[in-house]
């Protein structure tokens, strides 16, 4: 089995070849709509559905996508890092995988793996090309070139069809029912994966209508695995399981002692339920394809899992996710020499949380991380003010919340699930910053693409909101400032009091904000970090960038040039 390499030369400087520039400009202009929860532009008399099996027949690929043994996967939360263990999986399986996934954080191609790599910029540009002129010659006024999703979801059914996968692991964009990917008319086998309130604009504002998209996904008579919901989302799901012979059956979540010493590679405690669904999925895939018994006929398994299962179990990967990342700019050579480390410690806690129930697991992951990771295992005293003495090397932490979220989001449900949650297990926050994203919804971007430094026109309103709700949380009353126009100037960082200044002296006076900064410019904000950090060789600041996956991804792409 060859196994699909992603080739880095091109992508360390300078900029990606042109084609792969023009490819960026050719999805860019595949957005139909300027802001998430808006409607599609497109005009038809074809349904999405409808629309997706015209793309797919001009391409030729009814045949081919009928052919690939599929694991379909929708939920609110957690279906990406299912589908993530499902493929590492069933690649430890000796398996040729291909896993569509989404969004992507910095470049598209992260979408598309093939045997656990992104794939490679040669094969990317050979199937987008080769989509994009055979879509390009076939538009008509009644049926336009496909929206962004629905090209990217053909684009993986070209790819893994052509590349001939043993398993494609396809991931729910949105909902289910109405889903690009739900042209799947004969799966392996479905998971469902926890349920919450998220896309409502588009899904519904009840648990109960949220459940009945995602359920759109079962198929007569193929198996179909969940997790424990809560009932009003479970009485859909075996409603529906039920109405079309679904054999639907609950998993619970991962046992620890089943991975026999190993850990999972994906952190948090909600990822037992994911790795419990993930075990699931691909055992059923394994029977119903006829490979469980070539591979584990002479196993003793009763009560076991096998070595292959929990190898992909314990090196799954998916970034943006509970993940912790070093700053490069600020580790230093003195440590690993014997000597006093002239640096402070900048460290970066991201998970692209977005949902109440996402935020509240990204607070239990993150007080855990900080009390578990780095030199500082050992307290001698954590209080609320943000600030941790530590142990052996008498380094100061401090916990810095980076944020921003889209605004459809309610920042008066998710900041005080953060911090309460946060509370509970002692850990909390020095200050907050919240700053625009990078990215735009507007236009695709890879890896290399230029990262403007400064945007002089950048509307704040919505970031100046999420501080006011901040404050009223921190201050326990509505947080009223004349002067609250803290815009900081990219010429000029942050003021250093903005991280010395004790939490408890917050309260707004002299018409600012102290608890809080709203910035302008997120290159600007990490660069000050690393400048604060290198000149206060005494701190460890732990810097949590949550509420959106989005800001995620630019804080990885700028940590990564």
């Amino acid at each position: 089995m060859e196994r699909n390499t992603v080739i880095g030369e091109n992508t360390q400087n300078g900029h990606l070849p042109s084609t792969y520039d023009a490819a960026m400009e050719a999805l860019s202009s595949l957005i139909t709509s300027k802001r998430r929860g808006d409607r599609s532009a497109i005009n038809s008399k074809y349904s999405k559905l409808d629309r997706m099996m015209m793309y797919i027949k001009i391409l030729g690929l009814e045949e081919p996508v009928e052919g690939l043994k599929i694991i379909h996967v929708a939920g609110t939360k957690g279906k990406g890092s299912t589908c993530t263990f499902c493929e590492a999986i069933l690649r430890e399986c000796g398996f040729k995988t291909g896993l569509f996934t989404s969004p992507h954080l910095i470049d598209v191609r992260e979408r598309f793996r093939l045997d656990g790599s992104d794939i490679s910029e040669e094969k990317f540009l050979h199937y987008f090309w080769e989509c994009w002129s055979q879509l390009k010659e076939n538009v008509r006024d009644d049926l336009p070139m496909p929206p962004l999703f629905q090209f990217l979801t053909v684009l993986a059914f070209k790819i893994f069809a052509s590349e001939k996968v043993d398993v494609a692991i396809i991931e729910v964009g949105l909902g289910g029912t109405r889903d690009s990917t739900n042209v799947i008319k004969d799966p392996v086998v479905c998971g469902v994966s926890p349920l919450g309130m998220d896309h409502m604009e588009t899904l519904g504002d009840t648990l109960e209508q949220i459940a009945s998209h995602k359920a759109g996904i079962f198929k007569h008579r193929v198996p179909a695995f969940t997790v424990p919901q809560l009932s009003e989302a479970m009485d859909v799901l075996k409603g529906r399981a039920r109405d079309i012979s679904v054999p639907l059956e609950v998993v619970a979540p991962l046992n620890r002692s089943t991975l026999k010493g190993k850990t999972l590679s994906l952190s948090g405690e909600h990822q037992f339920t994911n790795a419990g669904l993930a075990v699931a999925l691909c055992k059923s895939w394994l029977r119903r394809t006829g490979n469980w018994e070539k591979l584990f006929q002479h196993a003793d398994l009763e009560d076991n899992l096998p070595d292959a299962f929990l190898r992909g179990l314990s090196t799954a990967r998916l970034s943006g996710r509970a993940e912790i990342v070093l700053d490069p700019s600020t580790e230093s050579s003195d440590a690993a020499e014997g000597r006093e480390n002239t640096k402070g410690d900048l460290v970066y806690y991201l998970d692209g949380a977005h949902s109440p129930e996402s935020m509240e697991a990204c607070a239990r992951w993150f007080a855990s991380a900080v009390k578990e990771e780095g030199p500082h295992k050992s307290f001698h005293h954590v209080s609320s003010n943000g600030h941790i003495e530590q142990g052996e090397n008498k380094k100061v932490t401090k916990n810095i919340l980076l944020f921003n979220c889209m605004d459809v989001r309610d920042p008066q449900t998710l900041l005080p699930t953060l911090v309460d949650t946060c509370a509970l297990s002692g850990t909390y926050f020095a200050k907050a910053i919240f700053v625009p994203s990078l990215s735009t919804y507007s236009k695709v971007t890879s890896a290399n693409s230029a990262i403007p430094l400064e945007i002089p026109s950048k509307d704040l309103t919505w970031q100046f909101n999420l501080q006011r709700v901040w404050e009223k949380i921190i201050n326990g009353k509505d947080a009223l400032c004349e002067n609250s126009d803290m815009k900081i100037p990219e010429s000029s960082p942050p003021p250093q009091r903005l991280i010395d200044e004790d939490v408890s002296n917050c309260s707004p006076s002299d018409g600012e904000f102290s608890c809080s900064a709203v910035v302008s410019s997120l290159p600007t904000t990490i660069n000050w970090l690393r400048d604060y950090a290198k000149e206060n060789p005494s701190f460890r600041i732990q810097v949590l960038v949550t509420g959106s996956l989005h800001l995620v991804g630019d804080v990885l792409k700028l940590l990564r040039r």
